[in-house]
């Protein structure tokens, strides 16, 4: 069962991993790689290739190019990571109710802009992250229980939407420490967001919680105030967040962690 799951994961994705590899980068350097080996191993070629080893069999390789051989690959598979998730067994996507609109790079910034009275709490996420997979359940609860006229929650995948992670900051490398970020918009604006990013640019380490959220973002405190979609500007509300200095913000602590629940999804 332990080989079975893995394997079906693997055949179920592999139209995507096709997609994925099928791009002149990757299929010379795929080749490179291949044409090395079989040059190594080929009888008549390698005869005639140099060797340290010290029977002073050319076709085999030494310690050397063995060694060399196992670091790069270790640094293929950490720089990679995406794609090694996608062959793997990941956790189940979350499929139950939930109040959340799904963004594309076309229609966010469209949202934020359509009505500044409205309030969104928006989660930037990339479907390849175990993080944000385990999120999604979380996010989803909190969805279901805050959502109203004035506070709307949403989702856009940056891991899909590379311009919308550059224009709002938020890093997809593959070692990031950003994803899921939560930020909420006020005005169409940003006001908020966790985690938090320091000077240096590196994310401050938090806890997606259920209660670290209800508590930073006030949610509470912004679900009474805007259940009930105020009319004209919404300017007269500026709820009180404990932003930390971004001076001080490496030295934050880790707090609790997820839980959510939404309406129907709109991937485009």
């Amino acid at each position: 069962m332990a080989l079975i799951t893995p394997l079906l994961a693997f055949l179920y994705h592999l139209p995507r991993v096709y997609q994925w590899l099928l791009r002149p980068y990757y299929v010379a350097s795929i080749f490179l790689s291949v044409a090395f080996l079989l040059v190594r191993k080929s009888p008549g070629l390698c005869e005639n290739l140099p060797s340290q080893r010290e029977d002073g069999n050319s076709c085999d390789f030494d310690w050397r190019e063995v060694e060399i051989l196992m670091f790069l690959s270790a640094i293929v598979m950490m720089k990679n990571r995406r794609a090694i998730f996608l062959m793997t067994c990941k956790p189940p996507m979350y499929m139950g109710p939930e109040y959340v609109k799904y963004f594309s790079d076309k229609t966010i910034d469209e949202e934020l802009e359509k009505d500044r009275r409205v309030t969104w709490l928006i989660e930037f996420f990339a479907n390849w992250s175990p993080e944000c997979q385990s999120f999604a359940s979380v996010y989803a609860d909190l969805s279901l229980k805050y959502n109203c006229a004035g506070l709307k929650f949403g989702k856009v995948d940056v891991g899909r939407y590379s311009e919308v992670s550059k224009k709002y900051k938020v890093s997809t490398s593959s070692l990031t420490k950003q994803l899921p970020s939560l930020i909420l918009f006020q005005g169409g604006k940003e006001v908020m967001r966790r985690p938090q990013i320091d000077k240096k640019g590196r994310a401050v380490s938090w806890t997606f919680s259920e209660e670290n959220i209800i508590r930073e973002f006030n949610l509470n405190e912004l679900y009474q105030k805007l259940k009930k979609l105020p009319k004209g500007r919404v300017q007269d509300f500026e709820p009180k967040y404990e932003n930390i200095p971004e001076e001080d913000a490496s030295q934050t602590q880790e707090n609790g962690t997820e839980k959510v629940t939404p309406e129907s999804k709109k991937d485009k």
